[in-house]
């Protein structure tokens, strides 16, 4: 069984992972003394809906190569959506799929983007 999809690229996944891999403070930041946010080291990962949290972890270590400390897994079942149009009432289901996010020992990071 193939546990991980694909990995989570979203505007809120990148926004974690982005804090994870430099943390930066602007000008403006370091004027007013605001402190840096720790970083979370939080990455996501569409899986298969029938993984659980260990098969997870296991799976995003062998295949990255990093010490996974944590995991929170979320299901997504298929919703009905329906909506009228000039050709009549459609109606459609949309995809169930699972979702998991990965946080990682704070030495490691993943780098989804060097392949590109």
């Amino acid at each position: 069984m193939n546990i991980i999809v694909k990995p989570l690229i979203s505007e809120k996944m990148t926004r974690l992972t982005e804090a994870a891999a430099e943390p930066k403070l602007t000008r403006i930041q370091r004027d007013k003394g605001i402190a840096l946010k720790p970083a979370q080291n939080r990455y996501g990962f569409i899986v298969d809906k029938r993984a659980n949290k260990i098969e997870i972890k296991k799976a995003v270590e062998e295949f990255y190569n990093v010490k996974v400390v944590d995991v929170n897994t979320m299901n997504y079942s298929g919703k009905s959506k329906s909506r009228y149009t000039k050709a009549g009432f459609l109606q459609g289901r949309t995809n169930a799929f699972k979702k998991a996010v990965v946080t990682l020992a704070p030495d490691n990071t993943i780098d989804f983007y060097s392949s590109i």
